[in-house]
């Protein structure tokens, strides 16, 4: 009960502190200064003292059954999760990749990479890494993106499982390099941060812990930061806790349950304000805290982000979210998974010596990647040397700064585009899922991402000149654009394109439920002014357009 005793083969003996780090290998240590062995022994002394105390403690902090962290269940799980948000990421870029960036879309592809090759020229390919500049047709556009689904596929089932990653980071990073309007959210980079760091996934227990941990720092970069540009921004309404009075009615895409939770009483939303900065900012710190502790702050993650999936379309990214807090478990805590069926791909005990200079690489860079985007956000700016190497690494995608919602807009702008035969009597383009008509509730559309329609969000927040692809939008509604058209509701003029088209603005808000019992009305909206002035396609000589 007063401690451990060593004996040696020689017949000496030892106790205490001293016997632990000679038991453990770490004599070291021990006996590298006087002021290390005096306080781990009057550590050890206190807890020899207290033994019941901190055996609860140890129980409750790391459970009843302390053993090394393994990974191998919870690598299987977390890529075929990752595998599956590829599969929704490319299929929903081939519904609509001709209509976006296709030669007749809104940004074209082609036009893009012309321009940034006459920018910048010979290091284009490092500036813009992407496959489509050798070719970026129609055609390889929707091969490409169905390669993405394939090679989704393949991993999914773990057949040539780092191959298929590696093929699917280099499609998705291609196809966001030329994309930069309608690929170029939060989600899109954290799944292109957490595919490259997939692709290291090895057999050995070792690199498994290390990609382990390095998933583990991203979980910790991600919340801290969204949490603390929230703060970090001193807007008004995160300080006093009413930014979800706000929030429900004016994100992007809302719910239809959404629209129930914007009529919570003020106590209950300035509540679940204050809870999801707690978590934000909170639980983040508990990834390096003993199991238990850290098992807790991941289902605190998790919550959070099943609040914001019923109440939000966010494309997939509260999924991939959930599947990188999978990693705050292990097998241990995952033991309820069967594990049968993959005996033969648990991990080897030992790593090469090459492998171990990769993962040492690997670990250096990208913690210091990720530091550096945490202290950029918290300081607003960065060394030179660190500047450097972030803007190096920057155009891949491999570590990235994070922080939705930094500051809550209070109302909510939405776009009305409408065109005519006459200039007088006017007809709307109706949207699939951004709000439009009054007595349509709110759609729910994630894990699928309506690029268009988000994106319009953001062009209600400026004006037009703001946001140069929306003329572009306008140009192909002229031109009655099938591959435009097709990401539309519905095409008003089915015949032929509109002689004008003019755009309107107006605040939309959620219904009361007064209103919503009396005419069904799940949005109202008042007029604010116009948007674009009414437009139409010269006439050339010869009567080309």
């Amino acid at each position: 009960m007063e401690s451990v005793r060593l004996v040696r083969p020689d017949g000496s003996a030892t106790a205490g502190a001293r016997a632990v780090f000679e038991l453990l290998g770490r004599k070291g240590i021990y006996e590298s200064s006087r002021v290390v062995a005096w306080v781990s022994e009057a550590a050890y002394r206190f807890i020899a003292r207290h033994r019941n105390l901190f055996y609860w403690i140890t129980r409750l902090t790391f459970g009843s059954r302390i053993e090394p962290s393994r990974f191998a269940r919870t690598q299987w799980i977390f890529l075929r999760l990752l595998a599956a948000i590829y599969m929704i990421a490319f299929a929903s870029l081939a519904a609509q990749m001709l209509g976006l960036i296709g030669s007749r879309g809104i940004t074209p592809a082609q036009d893009y990479l012309r321009q940034v090759a006459a920018s910048v020229g010979p290091v284009r390919y490092v500036a813009l890494p992407t496959v489509f500049w050798w070719d970026s047709s129609d055609r390889i556009l929707e091969v490409a993106a169905y390669f993405g689904m394939l090679f989704s596929i393949l991993a999914f089932f773990g057949r040539r499982q780092r191959v298929a990653l590696i093929v699917c980071w280099i499609l998705y990073l291609s196809f966001m390099s030329v994309t930069p309007v309608f690929l170029g959210f939060q989600w899109d980079e954290l799944l292109l941060e957490s595919g490259f760091l997939a692709i290291f996934f090895a057999r050995s227990a070792w690199g498994l812990r290390v990609v382990a941990w390095l998933y583990r720092c991203l979980v910790f970069r991600l919340y801290f930061l969204s949490g603390y540009v929230k703060l970090g921004s001193h807007d008004p309404t995160w300080a006093n806790l009413t930014a979800l009075q706000y929030h429900f009615h004016t994100q992007p895409l809302p719910t239809v349950i959404a629209w129930y939770a914007d009529k919570l009483s003020r106590s209950i939303l300035r509540a679940g304000t204050f809870g999801a900065l707690a978590i934000e900012l909170g639980a983040p710190f508990l990834i390096f805290a003993p199991r238990r502790l850290r098992q807790a702050g991941a289902w605190a993650m998790l919550a959070l982000q099943i609040l914001i999936f019923v109440t939000g379309n966010y494309a997939y990214f509260n999924l991939l979210t959930m599947a990188l807090v999978v990693f705050l478990f292990d097998d241990q805590a995952l033991s309820f998974v069967s594990f049968r069926r993959w005996a033969g791909s648990q991990p080897i005990a030992r790593p090469s010596r090459a492998g171990k200079l990769v993962y040492a690489v690997l670990t250096v860079l990208l913690l210091t990647l990720g530091i550096s985007r945490i202290f950029e956000t918290v300081e607003g700016g960065l060394p030179e040397p660190l500047l450097t190497l972030a803007g190096v690494a920057a155009p891949f995608q491999i570590a990235n700064g994070y922080g939705l919602f930094a500051k809550m807009t209070q109302t909510r702008p939405e776009i009305v585009v409408e065109g005519s035969d006459d200039g007088e009597h006017w007809q709307p383009y109706e949207f699939r899922y951004k709000p439009g008509p009054l007595d349509r509730a709110p759609r729910w559309v994630q894990p699928y991402q309506p690029r268009l329609d988000w994106q319009m969000w953001f062009a209600a927040l400026g004006s037009y000149r703001d946001n140069p692809w929306f003329v572009g939008f306008v140009l192909r509604l002229l031109q009655g654009s099938p591959e435009v058209l097709g990401l539309l509701e519905s095409n008003p003029f089915p015949l032929r394109p509109p002689r004008l088209i003019h755009a309107e603005v107006y605040e939309y808000s959620f219904s009361d439920w007064e209103t919503r019992r009396r005419t069904g009305a799940w949005w109202q909206r008042r007029f604010l002014g116009e948007y674009l002035p009414a437009v139409g396609l010269r006439e050339q000589a010869g009567g080309t357009p």
